[in-house]
């Protein structure tokens, strides 16, 4: 491990001291004023943020969305002020009445950072931990972009080389999720990566010691990271003068990401406060805020009092960041002279557009045949991958079984990797079995821009997965994840793998997609429409989950109205339809062997395959009465998993065939049959259904 150089290029003045000492106050302030929120932090990481932020990053507070700025995350999203006050100083667009409104009702600084929703935050933060992953994520796709578009480019000499900052605190490194990403990072060689760890021995319970005794460092450094450990200020402020060399240092560090360890004193220097578990997640009072301020030569009866030296001085980041960018746009009109195709390829993929004729490679599959969905989507994924090279992806060290494998010959792994396959700029994601870094990682990745993300794993999985699924939904951000072996039609592996409430929780997630498609076909339309409706501008993208089988599932010939999430897949024969069956994934089949049943008893039958309800109520009303008429009050619903999604689409009269316990280690078919997913057993229900709705 080594230490920060000895000298120094930093140019640090008593303005730039006034304006970290001003940040101090303005995360007291605003904390006490509201009543609640967590001060300490930001008050102990002023030091640091305001380092980045004015003296280190290479960005434009007039555009926030510049593409060659670098990324910043907070991961230890609680200190939000951390961030907010240096959007505030900075520029950005927050502005005094945005921190004096903290925490409240329509405020543009929330209690925790909101991607989409303040200018200058590049990703939600909050659960401890996420942003970890996040930066590891963006910083992957910052590699891959540049290979898209510059790979022959000397190091650091691109317009897409740039680095990704994260600030974390003790509570994200005790989560499992940054240890997964951690280690894919160090494996990955993320020279691009420097995180900084505020290390400050407090967690709400009180000092670390009461969790914690391993030494970081050294976890860090058996990770692969270039370490660094930088001590404060002999009255444990955190010194600039330090951090910002150890900055250096990692930035010239390029074949490891980079780890900094700040020790650091919470809430410094509240005279009572500091060093207290008080002083991370409450208000530090007014006296001790008042307190505060005399030992920092504030006025104690002013609150949020900003110089106008100091206001002036930090604004400077404007001018800084048009210098910056003005530079940096130089370097891109060059490379855009030089690489005329590639400036095409780029202004294309940046603008969110799909290459021309790509629809027209969407395989179509043969009616009639028997192929898993999970093997149709594998096809499909390759014949996109062939002409969407902005597509890339992989799974959790399941690539045969979820068949995401998108290039055979191209693996995304570092330079000196041992494996022939092995592309620093590969399309395969090898993300090991880290499902949750995974899920949080395609959020990075997708946060970072221009590119197109997917991952896989068993659907049994995307419980390791939920949080950062859930704030895929939270983000809308256009996510897409490949969960196969979605039924107890897995077999022998028994009920640990078979999901059962998965697709019923799942689509309680505001905001995500889960798409089941009945065969190849609908595989292959759902690609096609995920595809088009993804989207760079916030508000509009939505993630989708394609649960997909491993059980071989009859081929129909393919119908467009499957993109409208549920459709007419076979109509009612000798009369208007008397009862419809509604059924995804697997189980479509089966509500056509019942449909056949049904009808060779004189009973006209509709078939409604539904693969993504999220989709399907999304149309107009006229659309979903031509699909299930109102007027039809016999409806069977069949889904191999716990029956909440479908109450509402059968009314009282309506029977659902679903699974409302724990599968089994059997044969898939003795499953089916045992828990009677059957046409016959379908066939009986709609029965059932008919004779409830006559009553």
């Amino acid at each position: 491990m080594s230490t920060k150089p000895t000298t120094t290029d930093l140019e640090w003045t008593e303005l730039d001291q006034r304006a970290v000492d001003t940040a101090r106050v303005l995360a007291a302030d605003a904390v006490q004023k509201v009543g609640n929120g967590h001060p300490g932090t930001a008050m102990s990481l002023a030091p640091a943020a305001y380092t980045l932020f004015q003296k280190v990053m290479r960005h434009d507070p007039a555009d926030a969305n510049w593409v060659g700025r670098d990324r910043f995350v907070l991961s230890a999203g609680h200190s939000s002020l951390t961030l907010y006050t240096q959007l505030y100083l900075a520029g950005f667009g927050l502005e005094l009445a945005d921190l004096e409104s903290f925490r409240t009702w329509g405020s543009k600084t929330p209690g925790h950072p909101e991607y989409g929703h303040t200018t200058g935050v590049e990703t939600t933060t909050g659960p401890l931990g996420q942003g970890v992953a996040n930066a590891v994520g963006m910083a992957m796709a910052a590699r891959y972009e540049r290979g898209l578009f510059d790979p022959e480019a000397a190091e650091g000499e691109s317009p897409f080389d740039h680095f990704v900052y994260c600030i974390a605190g003790d509570g994200c490194l005790q989560e499992g999720i940054s240890a997964e990403a951690s280690s894919l990072a160090g494996h990955q060689k993320l020279g691009n990566l420097v995180l900084l760890w505020d290390d400050n021995h407090i967690s709400i319970e009180g000092d670390t010691e009461t969790a914690v005794s391993e030494d970081t460092c050294k976890r860090y450094e058996a990770y692969g990271w270039h370490v660094q450990r930088v001590a404060p200020k002999p009255d444990g402020d955190l010194d600039p003068n330090a951090i910002y060399d150890a900055i250096e240092a990692a930035k010239k560090v390029t074949d490891r990401p980079s780890f900094i360890a700040m020790r650091s004193i919470i809430a410094w220097p509240a005279p009572h406060a500091q060093n207290t578990e008080a002083a991370h997640g409450s208000a530090l009072g007014d006296d001790e805020v008042a307190a505060t301020k005399r030992v920092l030569g504030f006025d104690p009866e002013k609150s949020f009092e900003v110089s106008d030296e100091v206001i002036t001085h930090t604004r400077k980041a404007l001018d800084k960041g048009q210098a910056a960018r003005a530079v940096w746009e130089k370097s891109f009109q060059q490379w855009r002279d030089n690489n005329p195709e590639r400036a095409a390829e780029y202004d294309r993929v940046a603008r969110g557009e799909l290459p021309k004729g790509w629809e027209e490679k969407i395989p179509v599959f043969e009616a009639g045949k028997s192929l898993a969905t999970r093997a149709a989507s594998g096809k499909v994924l390759q014949a996109l991958g062939a002409v969407v090279p902005e597509l890339w992806g992989g799974s959790a060290d399941l690539a045969g079984s979820n068949n995401t494998t998108i290039d055979k010959t191209s693996s995304f792994l570092p330079a000196g990797n041992p494996l022939p396959e092995a592309d620093p700029y590969g399309r395969t994601i090898h993300f090991g079995i880290r499902e949750h870094a995974m899920a949080a990682e395609m959020n990075g990745i997708t946060l970072h821009g221009n590119t197109r993300v997917y991952g896989g794993t068993f659907l049994v999985f995307s419980d390791y997965m939920r949080n950062a699924v859930r704030l895929s939904a939270l983000m809308h951000l256009p996510v897409t994840y490949v969960w196969t072996h979605d039924s107890i039609g897995l077999g022998e592996d028994g009920p640990t793998h078979q999901p059962v409430e998965h697709l019923a929780s799942l689509r309680a997630i505001p905001g995500l997609n889960v798409v089941r498609p009945a065969d190849a076909n609908e595989t292959a339309i759902a690609w096609r429409e995920i595809q088009r409706r993804w989207t760079k501008e916030f508000g509009k993208g939505r993630p989708h989950g394609l649960a997909l089988t491993r059980q071989g599932v009859p081929t129909y010939e393919p119908n467009d109205d499957a993109a409208k999430g549920g459709y007419v897949l076979f109509e009612a024969e000798g009369g208007d339809a008397e009862v419809v069956l509604i059924a995804t994934g697997s189980e479509v089949h089966v509500a056509v062997e019942a449909r056949e049943a049904l009808q060779a008893d004189g009973v006209p039958t509709r078939v409604v395959s539904m693969p993504c309800v999220e989709w399907f109520e999304e149309q107009d009303q006229g659309y979903r009465d031509s699909v299930l008429p109102p007027s039809v009050k016999a409806r069977v619903a069949v889904e191999a998993g716990v029956g909440l999604t479908w109450h509402k689409y059968v009314g009282d009269a309506g029977r659902i065939v679903s699974l409302e316990h724990f599968g089994a280690s059997a044969d898939a078919k003795v499953l089916f049959a045992e828990y009677g997913f059957t046409a016959e057993n379908v066939a009986s229900a709609a029965r059932e259904s008919l004779a409830a709705a006559q009553r």
